[in-house]
């Protein structure tokens, strides 16, 4: 029961993350992302620590990218 209740906190944050941010910020497809995290708590982990540009990486992508 507790390791659901870590999973669902974990899907909120990082949904609501992927719902702010746009597309050239996050590595890969939104999509994708959210399909990974919705499969396990390691998706957002994951997600969390790779799949999200900083500030310096976003700024480099053009919006074509």
């Amino acid at each position: 029961a507790v390791a659901l209740v870590i999973h669902l906190i974990m899907l909120s944050l990082t949904w609501r993350d992927l719902n702010k941010r746009p597309d050239a910020a996050v590595r890969g497809k939104k999509g994708l992302c959210r399909l990974a995290t919705l499969l396990n708590t390691s998706g957002s982990v994951t997600y969390w620590l790779f799949g999200r540009r900083t500030g310096s990486e976003s700024s480099l992508v053009g919006p074509d990218a």
